[in-house]
Order: C-alpha cells, then sequence, then structure tokens
C-alpha cells in the first residue's frame, strides 16, 4: 500500500481516485481482496455508476481500515498497541516505541500515524457522503441510503479516536481542500456533536440486521450505531442515555448474546460481536494475533511487547479470562506473557475477525451509566450488569455496594475484560480523571500534559491555524 498523504493537504480532484485506489474487488464470507486503481484518473461518476462499484467503495473503506491503519491491529500504528504502551499494559523492548511506554512522544514520531490514519478514512467516507449525491450518481436510493449510513458511523467512530488522543482537532466534513487546509482545530464539544449528528443519522439508516453483508459482522448495522452511541454519552457524561442505548443494544437478543466460551468471543462473527474488520492480507488472520502472540522472546519478536507484571497481577485467582485470554511463551527459566485473545498467529483458515465493537462492553457502559444515577443494588442495577460479566469470567458476584466501590469496581473490570483492545484502558483513565494518580505512580517523569498525543509536526508546519498541543 502506498503511504497516504495527510488529509489536509489532498487535493480535492484527487478524491475519486484515493477513494477508488481501495475499492474492492470482491467480498466474500472468507475475505476481502483488494486491487490497485486504474492508472488513469477516474471520475467520480465511474466510481458511483451503479450499486455495485458504491458498494465496492464502501467495502474499499473497510479494507483501508484494517491495512496498517490506526484499526488495523499493526504494532507500529494501531491504537490497540500504541495506547496500551502509554497506559499500563504492556513491558516494551522496542526502542522506536519508547515515547509511547515513557510518554514523552515527539510531534515527529509514530504518534502522527494516529493523527493521519484516521484523517485519511475521514477523506474516504467525505468522498463517498459526496459522491452518493452528485447529479451523474446511478445509485439506488436503498444502497444510497446504506451506504450514508456506512459512511457516517465510520466517520464518527475515526472522530471518536481522534478528539480522544488529541483533544480539539479540525473537523472536516467535506473533501474541498482550500477550506480544510485552512481550518482551526475546532473544540473538542464541536467535534463530539458532530459524532453525535453522525452516529443518530447512522442509527436512523442502517438496517438493523446483517443482511446487506451476507451476514457477516463486518459492516455496522443500526445496533453498530447505537453501541457506539452509547459510548459516547458514556463519555460525555449523559448518564441516562448511556443507559438507555446500551439497554437497547442488550435487549436485542436475536442479535446479540454473551459467548459462554470465552475461546469462542473473538471469533468471525461471534454472537458478542456487533461490528467487526475482516482481515485482508493473505495468509494471516488478525494483526492482533499476528503481532500479540509470542513465538520467541519479545525481544526477538516483531512487535517486542508482553503484558506486565502489574496488569497480570490485577486479574482474581479464579478468573477465566486470565486462563483463556492471556498466553505464555517460556525459554529456558523465563517466561513471558502475551495477549491471546486471538490465537492464530500465521496461516490457517481465516476464522478470526478483528473485534471493534462487542457486546460485554455495552453491559459495563450501563454498569457505570447505573452507578452515576444512583441504580446500584438489585435487579437492573449497577451490581447486575457487573455480575454478569462477572460469571461469564467464572468468579463470583462482586463485593462492591456503595456508589464508589462499585465505580472502582468497574474501572477494574473494564481493565481485564478490555486489556489489549482498541486503547480502552487509556481512554479510560483520561474519562475517569483517574490517569494522573495511575499513572503518576508507574510512569517515570509523568505530566499532566502527556495525556494528550502531540499535534503532528508537519500539520503545524503546513496550517499556521493548527496550534500544538502543550
Amino acid at each position: 500500500m502506498k503511504n497516504m498523504l495527510t488529509y489536509s493537504y489532498i487535493k480535492e480532484n484527487d478524491s475519486v481516485k484515493y477513494l477508488l485506489s481501495l475499492v474492492v474487488l470482491f467480498m466474500s464470507c472468507e475475505d476481502f481482496v483488494e486491487i490497485d486503481p486504474p492508472k488513469e484518473r477516474l471520475v467520480r461518476s465511474e466510481v458511483f455508476a451503479d450499486d455495485a462499484t458504491a458498494q465496492s467503495a464502501m467495502t474499499g473503506v473497510y479494507s483501508y481500515m484494517m491495512n496498517r491503519t490506526f484499526s488495523s491491529g499493526h504494532y507500529s500504528r494501531s491504537v490497540s498497541f500504541l495506547s496500551g504502551l502509554s497506559a499500563d499494559e504492556y513491558d516494551n523492548y522496542n526502542t522506536a516505541l519508547d515515547p509511547f511506554s515513557e510518554n514523552s512522544l515527539s510531534p515527529s514520531g509514530f504518534a502522527a500515524n494516529l493523527w493521519s490514519d484516521p484523517y485519511a478514512v475521514i477523506y474516504r467516507t467525505n468522498s463517498i457522503l459526496e459522491g452518493i449525491i452528485n447529479e451523474e450518481a446511478r445509485v439506488s436510493e436503498d444502497v444510497k441510503q446504506q451506504l450514508e449510513g456506512e459512511a457516517k458511523f465510520v466517520r464518527a467512530f475515526s472522530y471518536f479516536y481522534l478528539v480522544n488522543l488529541f483533544g480539539d482537532v479540525p473537523l472536516y466534513t467535506s473533501t474541498d481542500f482550500w477550506t480544510n487546509a485552512q481550518a482551526e482545530r475546532s473544540p473538542a464539544g464541536q467535534v463530539y456533536q458532530q459524532i453525535i449528528t453522525d452516529l443518530e443519522d447512522a442509527k436512523s439508516l442502517l438496517l438493523e440486521d446483517y443482511t446487506i453483508s451476507g451476514g457477516e459482522r463486518s459492516r455496522p448495522n443500526k445496533y453498530a450505531a447505537i453501541a457506539l452511541l452509547s459510548r459516547v454519552y458514556l463519555y460525555l457524561g449523559n448518564w441516562n442515555l448511556a443507559e438507555t442505548l446500551a439497554s437497547e443494544v442488550i435487549q436485542s437478543e436475536a442479535l446479540y448474546r454473551l459467548e459462554a466460551d470465552l475461546n469462542q468471543v473473538f471469533l468471525a462473527n461471534s454472537s458478542e460481536a456487533i461490528w467487526q474488520l475482516v482481515p485482508v492480507e493473505p495468509g494471516y488472520n488478525t494483526n492482533e494475533g499476528r503481532y500479540f502472540i509470542l513465538n520467541s522472546s519479545p525481544i526477538n519478536s516483531t512487535s517486542k511487547l508482553e503484558l506486565n507484571d502489574a496488569l497480570l497481577a490485577s486479574f482474581e485467582e479464579e478468573d477465566q479470562r486470565r486462563k483463556h485470554w492471556v498466553g505464555s511463551f517460556s525459554e529456558g527459566t523465563n517466561t513471558w506473557f502475551f495477549p491471546y485473545k486471538y490465537k492464530i498467529a500465521i496461516g490457517g483458515t481465516l476464522t478470526e475477525y478483528s473485534m471493534v465493537l462487542r457486546l460485554a462492553e455495552q453491559y459495563l457502559i450501563r454498569a457505570e451509566a447505573r452507578a452515576m444515577l444512583n441504580i446500584l443494588t438489585g435487579v437492573n442495577s449497577a451490581v447486575s450488569d457487573i455480575n454478569t460479566i462477572r460469571h461469564r469470567a467464572g468468579l463470583g458476584d462482586t463485593p462492591a455496594e456503595s456508589q464508589a466501590e462499585l465505580l472502582n469496581a468497574i474501572l477494574q473490570e473494564r481493565r481485564i475484560e478490555f486489556f489489549a483492545e482498541w486503547g480502552h484502558r487509556w481512554l479510560d483513565l483520561k474519562r475517569t480523571g483517574t490517569i494522573d494518580e495511575v499513572l503518576g505512580i508507574v510512569k517515570t517523569n509523568w505530566e499532566p500534559t502527556d495525556a494528550l498525543y502531540p499535534i503532528p509536526e508537519q500539520e503545524v508546519l503546513n496550517n499556521p491555524n493548527i496550534v500544538p498541543n502543550p
């Protein structure tokens, strides 16, 4: 894959060319197959000439997301790796990634990928949103509605990570080069409002089931929009809406249920999956499996990381997640531990998809919202939701009873349930206001300003309206 230019500097008349560089030749139950774009310039009317090519443009976005971007699971770009290093999940043996584990990021370092990758995705979604309403488009109303919903969902998802990693960020809702090239950083509240607007639109536009993708949970449906919206409202402290929306997903029992077998959770189309991304590289399942699983010491592995002792010690003795989701590799007298949610490192039939949104999160979102609403114990309470997750892990009821105890218990459950997934631990410490207390103890020279990643140096140089983070 050729390197993408930073979003702000992709020229407007290149929009369709960049979009179709990710058009998918076909999509099956097994995988996506990516093709190179034609050498001649492509025009928008060709991209949206019919339903099939328009659908391919959208599946191309998902293919792109799985190919070495912030959402790909690749150790040098993925938020699951890099934000986990920023938090307290891993020990790192890769000197190139020391700035993450030491919280000493440079504006010209790897953190720039976590800016440019989401914006590249946003550019593609904006191209689709403009293309389907272009006067030359020949797309049916049903497909147009579906693609609008998917594109807005993915745009909201990308902005969610941008605003939580960097704070105030430029808000681009078109492919207009001149407007975007001069854009200032929009306040986080304004970015969140756009995220909510996009997700509300997606919620009303998308189908309830997965028929659009042949039963594969690889394209977002209505409940994916609701699930992400419940997370957004949790982050914003709107407890009532977070609780209501999480309940709507949990109660959709015809589609979703917690997997009783922890080894089944991360399989393709598991009953717990709300939205997954399909691996695209031949010969591999997920990048998470490829780079997390250790077949040598971490020093000699590709990703060069292991789970740290503090995380391992935080598991309760009978917690089955420790047994099924943590692997180990021994050499001589040394043993290293690694995330083992994905079981296949290389080769094999494609049986695992990269999990993005899953049902367990909705239970813990609802638990936290209920705790904040003082719905603490009894049936349909914070306690009952926490216990649902604990019982699946082979644990007994939580001993927590007071609001403070329950909030601490939820933060702990989230640490265990979502380790090595999508930067949850880093974002949880930030949004709960516990980051300075927790990381100030375990990180040398921790400063409160480290909670925001630096704006890439090139962005600041190219656009004087973008002010860097302190």
